[in-house]
């Protein structure tokens, strides 16, 4: 898999009075092929790539309230802030936690074995140096 960087700006501007061809008259976004390499003037993808697939939802611009009703409305909107902002948490961790790729039961024994030796090796470490500090002190104070 290629990474490609893509620039912000386009170096090649068209000059003034000649008109676009069609095939860059889209915005660069959406001249992207698949492969995440740019759309060539003569590729037979330009112009495809821009469709929308059907996962993807556009949002359309809300109409304003009218006057009388969002002076009504103003207080319910307030207090309903908290609990629209606590279920987009609640929605975007669960698009999250559907990107997490969970390990078989294999590997999850594996790990867990290894932490279970990592943890009994520094037990034995921090028990031996216990009794090297008791036996130094026990010393040093004559007990």
């Amino acid at each position: 898999m290629a990474v490609h960087k893509i620039k912000a700006k386009d170096d090649k501007s068209p000059k003034k009075g000649k008109e676009q061809p069609e095939s860059t008259a889209l915005p660069r976004a959406a001249r992207v092929r698949k492969t995440g390499a740019p759309a060539k003037r003569g590729d037979s993808t330009v112009g495809l790539s821009h469709k929308r697939s059907g996962k993807e939802r556009v949002k359309e611009p809300r109409k304003p309230l009218p006057t009388p009703l969002r002076i009504i409305l103003a207080p319910f909107i307030f207090i309903a802030k908290p609990f629209r902002i606590f279920g987009r948490y609640v929605h975007d961790s669960w698009l999250e936690i559907r990107q997490v790729r969970w390990p078989d039961r294999k590997l999850t024994w594996k790990m867990t074995l290894a932490v279970i030796v990592y943890v009994i090796i520094f037990a034995v470490v921090i028990m031996l140096l216990d009794m090297f500090f008791a036996f130094l002190f026990n010393k040093l104070l004559g007990a």
